[in-house]
């Protein structure tokens, strides 16, 4: 085969994003020295599987912001006549990353080949202007609008998770219709996880979901780029580590609890968990959770403000069953068919002679950022059987469904709650579907009559007893929960002065109506009574 030509050469790589990087770009490495950018693994394969609509979870100095700026001045370079934006949560860190990808121009090697890459006809604090029409600038999240009106081939969100919650989701609707209309034209929203809010939300739902538009991905700090970035601090560790442990290394045998878990299911080498060692001595458990995240979960763990042992969450999300698929179910009733896999989902069919326990919380079915309608569905061994959640379902539509959900399965305890929207719900279900097997409390009248009223009366006091027991019960290992959704919500169900609650968005898990029919349910299991 005849050598390339020089010519040839230099197509290729400026052909290859990964070969003008090594050849051109150069970067300050962790040691403070200028050198070639060359992908680690975990860039290298992000490059290879990137598309329009990408979110990226890391933990701290992986290398994926320099990886964006420096395929941004790639695009910049070889795409003409196309724009770019960087944005971050703070001025000062804006204006950081543009000093850094303006440095990646300037150290191109213009001199020799002045012919191969653009000049700079406007270099300021905002804007780099080239002379093929290219250009790159700079904005910060809750500043001015820099999107609107303009057309981009490629924008940055550089730590989304740390923007102001109630211009996330904002930001991102006005950029999408700003991307170029063209086949590589994208987003990189890159960040670490800053607590539950709208990146948290999207990542979640993308990673775990089979239809998103969003080209999720996760990098842990067991990532392989860390053993090189990171080669000082291991050294340091294992020094402190040895200091402390009469000039021992850390060995199997004296690993605890959680380290045998990092080590045994996730692969974590001695080394590793020797630098993990050494960073929660200086810092705190939490804080390492969020900087160097093991699962995306624990990337937004907030443990220490949730009513619900976070942990035992995260654990029980790497282990939820897929629901069952539309051809897998069978006698299934009319009116639930469009909801299959949409807002409705099921992991068991009933068996008979199987008691069921049902729990509904009713709402207005207003659509938008209103409550959600949800039945959540356990079996007498406490497994979760079905769930149902849906904001844009009227009430009178909403009692066809409780009504034939609970008739499907063995005309199941139902225990609805009887607020506002639940009323007008449990008399449909009670006088014109005929169902008798409803959860019903005691209320004494004037004349101190003892009454039973059909459904859950919630109040400040036995809000505390509904949630208490559910967490009791969860935390324990009585019930089995298998809808992520649930578990998602019950994440961020908090108590605030006495308020038990989840703290309140824009998103679909900022709701608890999940939480409270499920507690509903538990409390189905506990009356102990069954009136067919």
């Amino acid at each position: 085969m005849a050598a390339l030509t020089k010519k040839q050469k230099l197509e290729k790589v400026m052909g290859s994003f990964e070969l003008f990087a090594k050849n051109f770009i150069k970067i300050i490495d962790n040691n403070g020295d200028l050198v070639p950018f060359v992908l680690n693994k975990e860039q290298s394969e992000y490059i290879s599987t990137m598309k329009k609509y990408n979110a990226i979870l890391k933990g701290r100095q992986i290398g994926f912001t320099t990886l964006s700026l420096g395929y941004m001045l790639y695009s910049a370079i070889t795409k003409p006549d196309t724009s770019y934006m960087i944005m971050t949560h703070h001025n000062s860190v804006s204006k950081s990353l543009f000093v850094k990808v303006k440095k990646m121009f300037k150290n191109l090697p213009h001199d020799k080949y002045p012919d191969l890459f653009p000049k700079d006809s406007l270099n300021n604090r905002d804007e780099l202007f080239l002379s093929n029409g290219s250009r790159i600038i700079i904005s910060t999240a809750g500043g001015d609008d820099a999107i609107s009106g303009n057309t981009f081939q490629f924008i940055h969100f550089s730590e989304m998770g740390k923007y102001p919650n109630n211009v996330q989701e904002e930001i991102l609707s006005t950029a999408i219709p700003a991307l170029a209309k063209n086949d590589s034209a994208m987003i990189w929203i890159e960040s670490t996880g800053m607590g539950y809010n709208y990146f948290a939300e999207l990542f979640l739902k993308s990673y775990r979901g089979k239809e998103s538009v969003w080209n999720a991905k996760f990098y842990s700090w067991l990532a392989d780029a860390y053993h090189k970035q990171f080669k000082i601090s291991f050294d340091e560790a294992e020094e402190w580590h040895k200091l402390h442990n009469k000039g021992n290394r850390l060995r199997e045998k004296d690993l605890e609890h959680d380290e045998r878990i990092l080590f045994e299911k996730y692969g974590a080498t001695l080394r590793q968990l020797m630098f993990r060692r050494y960073y929660i001595a200086t810092n705190s458990t939490d804080k390492w959770n969020r900087e160097f995240p093991t699962t995306p979960d624990q990337a937004f763990q907030t443990s220490n403000e949730s009513v619900f042992s976070t942990d035992k969450i995260v654990e029980r999300l790497q282990f939820v069953n897929e629901p069952l698929l539309n051809n897998e179910l069978s006698d299934l009733p009319e009116v639930l068919k469009p909801f299959v896999g949409k807002s409705f989902f099921i992991w068991a069919i009933p068996i008979r002679g199987k008691r069921y326990f049902t729990g509904a919380d009713t709402a207005s079915g207003g659509g938008k950022n209103s409550d959600f309608s949800t039945i959540s569905i356990f079996d007498d061994d406490g497994q979760q059987v079905a769930s149902f959640y849906s904001n844009e379902i009227p009430v009178y539509k909403f009692a066809d469904v409780v009504d034939s959900l609970a008739r499907y399965y063995n005309f199941s305890f139902l225990v609805i709650e009887s607020n506002s929207y639940g009323l007008p719900l449990i008399e449909r279900i009670r006088k014109e579907k005929n169902y008798l097997n409803m959860y019903k409390h005691k209320t004494f009248d004037q004349k101190g009559k003892k009454r039973l009223k059909v459904g859950w009366q919630t109040t400040k006091a036995n809000k505390a007893i509904l949630i208490s027991d559910f967490k009791e019960q969860f935390e324990v290992g009585m019930i089995n929960i298998e809808c992520k959704q649930t578990l998602e919500q019950m994440k961020i169900f908090v108590d605030q002065d006495g308020k038990l609650g989840n703290k309140r968005g824009t998103g679909d898990s900022y709701h608890d109506d999940l939480v409270i029919s499920a507690a509903l349910a538990i409390q189905g299991m506990k009356a102990g009574k069954w009136y067919v």
